[in-house]
């Protein structure tokens, strides 16, 4: 009867044992399958610097662009005007800006040196418009005053040579108190417009 009740016993025991592995088995699985489907958590960088955005640095203002004009004078020489260059550095990024500075240096007139103008000291600009290969000029009307063909023919190319400075194939309108001139001068000297440097030289020679 003893024999009996402890065979009971391990079979029981064996059973027990079998179902407890049975279950541990189950949670096991069941754990490492609930923490494949679970999101990694990222490992954060030990450099956390390289995860934050450095704000943009401010952009640099750029300087004006500055152009070098040339103004005209006339210097005699060998009995004969002849047109002289003087450069003139201006600050300025438009070329409209740069030869209305430049006009109104030559406008005043030489200060030093041999050079001088058959521009009236009363001539004044009244506007400028620069537009494609054209520059437009309205001069006060100090400019058809005084002096003889030559004188008039001088100042004529002071001003279109002036004018093309920044572009030296640039065409030339001249108006006189908002009137073209077609006519400078008492001796009647015929301004053809629009005026270039090459018609300039072949028409109206110094």
């Amino acid at each position: 009867m003893n024999e009996q009740h402890r065979t009971t016993n391990r079979n029981l025991s064996s059973g027990v044992i079998a179902a407890v592995s049975s279950a541990v088995i189950a949670v096991s699985g069941g754990v490492a399958w609930f923490t494949s489907q679970t999101p990694q958590t990222p490992s954060t960088p030990n450099n956390t610097s390289e995860t934050i955005k450095q704000p943009k640095q401010p952009l640099t203002a750029q300087p004006g662009n500055e152009q070098t004009t040339k103004i005209y004078w006339l210097t005699l020489k060998d009995q004969n005007l002849e047109l002289v260059p003087q450069s003139l550095p201006i600050a300025a990024a438009e070329p409209q800006q740069a030869l209305e500075t430049a006009f109104k240096t030559l406008l005043a007139g030489p200060t030093e040196g041999t050079n001088s103008t058959t521009i009236p000291q009363e001539t004044q600009l009244l506007s400028l418009k620069v537009e494609n290969d054209q520059v437009h000029l309205n001069l006060s009307a100090g400019f058809t005053k005084g002096g003889g063909s030559t004188s008039m023919m001088g100042r004529v190319g002071q001003v279109v040579y002036t004018a093309t400075t920044l572009n030296p194939s640039a065409k030339v309108y001249i108006e006189v108190d908002g009137t073209p001139l077609e006519i400078l001068g008492g001796e009647g000297v015929e301004i053809q417009q629009p005026l270039t440097r090459a018609i300039f030289d072949e028409n109206y020679p110094l």
